[in-house]
C-alpha cells in the first residue's frame, strides 16, 4: 500500500519578502553591494560590484530590499539610482550565475530570478516617489531594465544603452521589450532602432525624448 502524502508549495515571493517595518525617517539597512546615502531628503543608490556592476541573485534581491525601505521612509522624498566608478551603471546581468540554472536544470529557480527581478521593476516604477537613474557608462540588459523602471534618465556622454541579449534570441527577462517601446520614445522604430541597438545618449535626445 502506497502512503500518500501532502507537500506544501513556498510562493516564490515569500522566498525574498521581508517581514513588514513600520516607516521610518531615515533608511538604516546596509548592502554588501549596494552604497546608500540620504541628505536633504534624497537618497542615493549606488551598485558597487566590480568589476562590471553585474547582476546577479543577491544584487537584485538587495535593491529589492533598499528601494522597499526607501518607499516606507517618510524623510526620503526622491532617489537617485547610479553604478560605481566611471565605466559602468550595470552591465546586465552575471552570466555565470545564469549558466548556473542551465547546469543544475534548475527551471524554477531560473523563474524565481526572473520573478524577483520583475517585482523590483513593479516597485520603482511604482515608488510614489520619483527615481532618477544617472546612467554613468554602460547600461545594458537588467542594467536597462532598471533605468527604463526609473521616473527619468540622465546620461554621461560615454553611456552605452542596449538589451544585447535580444540579438542571442534570449528575452529580457525583467519586462524590458514593453518599456523599450515607449522609451527613449516611439520615434525609435521610424529611427530604424530596436533593443539590440546599442545606443549613445544623444540619439534619444535626437528623438525628442
Amino acid at each position: 500500500m502506497i502512503e500518500k502524502i501532502s507537500v506544501e508549495l513556498v510562493p516564490e515571493r515569500a522566498r525574498y519578502e521581508p517581514t513588514p517595518t513600520p516607516r521610518i525617517g531615515i533608511p538604516t539597512m546596509s548592502y554588501e553591494h549596494l552604497k546608500v546615502a540620504t541628505a536633504d531628503g534624497i537618497a542615493r543608490v549606488t551598485v558597487d560590484r566590480p568589476k562590471a556592476n553585474a547582476l546577479n541573485r543577491q544584487v537584485v534581491l538587495e535593491i529589492w530590499k533598499c528601494f522597499t525601505e526607501l518607499r516606507d521612509a517618510e524623510a526620503v522624498r526622491g532617489v537617485v539610482f547610479t553604478g560605481a566608478g566611471e565605466k559602468f551603471f550595470i552591465a546586465g546581468a552575471d552570466i555565470g550565475g545564469l549558466a548556473e540554472y542551465a547546469n543544475h536544470h534548475d527551471a524554477l529557480g531560473a523563474r524565481g530570478r526572473a520573478r524577483l527581478g520583475q517585482d523590483t521593476l513593479s516597485l520603482i516604477e511604482n515608488l510614489g516617489k520619483p527615481v532618477i537613474a544617472a546612467i554613468n557608462g554602460f547600461c545594458l540588459g537588467g542594467g536597462m531594465e532598471l533605468a527604463l523602471a526609473c521616473t527619468l534618465r540622465t546620461a554621461a556622454k560615454s553611456a552605452r544603452l542596449g538589451l544585447p541579449e535580444v540579438s542571442l534570441g534570449i528575452i529580457p527577462g525583467y519586462g524590458g521589450t514593453n518599456d523599450w517601446p515607449g522609451s527613449p520614445g516611439p520615434a525609435s522604430h521610424a529611427s530604424g532602432s530596436s533593443p539590440e541597438t546599442t545606443i549613445r545618449p544623444r540619439r534619444p535626445i535626437a528623438w525628442g525624448s
